[in-house]
């Protein structure tokens, strides 16, 4: 113990020797420096646009939001192609089957009977109004009908980009929704982002010199393209978005293009007193904190290491937003383990005492000669 305390006192002797205003000097800079930049933010001053967004995760999202219907499989559209079974009293009458398409505008023309709406009926009701007809209109007096789908009319759409399954794929007309083919896809990748464009031509004669629009409404229109070929909208929707609103169907048409984004990678730079300084991939599904920051990089190089610096960029600001915190105060209270933004620059600072102590353990080292550890 006697000879650790003469090492001590033989280190505190060469800091003593050193010039009183050098002494100072390296005293002072840190705050010198502080004066010269714009001022730090503490954590509870922090608001609005300067506070860090929480992580909008499209895995936990419920996607089951994105329609407002529930479409059945025996629904009658217009395109659709049945088959009409007739089948009547008399003894020497054939069963007689016949196809008959339907309109755009729902009606049929039903063979012997004439022309029906049927548009938008289950098959059990097409029965129904066929059969009245056949009777109302004389033509048959107890006839028993049945109806089929033939051929249901589909809308062929193309996913592409972060899905299980890109392709092309046909959807019932009456249920070509954005849920219906994201799950055509296989569903989305592990790789997706929350952003969705779903691309479509417009019909023949739309403008194709009409200047670009722009919507700022979630889902709407968000601009206008035309090429040598056929013009083109594009429709930009937030799956996170979306599904918070719910009730809202994002309806495909034919031909349509849905291009699900894989999601941007998130960085944050950790820099000064840490072991492993350097830029670190941000969680994409969970928010990252003040100090899951330093614990990925390798945590405080310093036992004296407390000041912390948070550079961040605020969209539509040139300058740098400071947030001053300290990994005591982060420890103990929530609010200073601040949560961080893409693009943050986390900075574990030195101050006099971290200086101090960090030319304390070089003097020492010089003095002992490296032949033990103190520190």
């Amino acid at each position: 113990m006697g000879h650790f305390t003469a090492m001590l006192t033989r280190g505190i002797r060469t800091l003593s020797s050193l010039p009183r205003p050098a002494l100072l000097l390296a005293a002072c800079l840190p705050w010198f420096c502080a004066g010269c930049a714009n001022r730090s933010l503490r954590p509870n001053e922090l608001s609005g646009e300067f506070i860090a967004p929480p992580v909008e995760a499209v895995s936990t999202a419920n996607l089951t939001r994105l329609t407002n219907y529930a479409t059945s499989s025996t629904l009658i559209d217009a395109g659709d192609v049945l088959d009409v079974t007739v089948v009547t009293d008399f003894e020497d009458a054939e069963n007689v089957t016949a196809p008959i398409r339907v309109g755009e505008d729902g009606v049929a023309d039903v063979p012997l009977i004439g022309k029906l709406s049927l548009g938008g009926l289950e098959l059990i009701e097409a029965e129904q109004a066929i059969t009245a007809a056949a009777v109302g209109r004389g033509v048959f007096r107890n006839p028993h009908i049945t109806v089929d789908f033939r051929r249901k009319r589909s809308n062929r759409v193309t996913v592409v980009g972060a899905v299980a399954a890109p392709g092309h794929y046909e959807l019932p007309r009456n249920s070509s929704s954005l849920l219906a083919a994201l799950v055509a896809a296989g569903g989305l990748s592990e790789h997706a982002g929350s952003d969705v464009e779903i691309r479509r031509a417009l019909p023949p004669g739309s403008p194709g010199d009409s200047p670009p629009r722009v919507a700022a409404a979630e889902g709407q229109l968000t601009s206008f393209h035309t090429s040598s070929a056929r013009p083109f909208e594009t429709v930009k929707i937030n799956l996170v978005s979306a599904a918070k609103e719910g009730n809202i169907a994002y309806d495909l048409n034919d031909g349509d293009v849905v291009m699900v984004a894989p999601r941007p990678v998130r960085t944050v730079n950790v820099i000064g007193l840490v072991n492993n300084p350097g830029q670190h991939e941000m969680p994409h599904d969970t928010d990252l904190y003040l100090l899951d920051a330093i614990g990925m990089s390798g945590g405080l190089s310093s036992i004296m290491a407390d000041k912390v610096l948070v550079l961040r960029r605020v969209p539509g600001r040139q300058e740098l937003v400071r947030v001053e915190s300290s990994v005591r105060k982060a420890k103990e209270d929530a609010v200073h383990n601040i949560r961080l933004a893409p693009g943050d620059v986390v900075s574990l600072e030195d101050t006099p005492i971290s200086m101090a102590w960090e030319t304390m353990r070089g003097v020492l080292r010089f003095t002992v000669g490296g032949s033990m550890a103190v520190f």
